[in-house]
């Protein structure tokens, strides 16, 4: 495992990255945790742009 990680940092911290924002879209889309923490302007600012 260590030998994995130690040739492939970029590749690995770019899925990291990728799953992380991709995470974060589809928590916003459907109004998800994250979302429901955000004040209301910007709520109802997400959901125009996501709807």
């Amino acid at each position: 495992m260590k030998r994995l990680f130690k040739n492939n940092k970029k590749l690995i911290l770019f899925l990291i990255i990728l799953f992380f924002f991709i995470a974060g879209l589809l928590d916003i889309k459907y109004e998800g945790l994250f979302y429901q923490l955000l004040p209301h302007s910007i709520q109802s600012y997400l959901t125009d742009i996501f709807k």
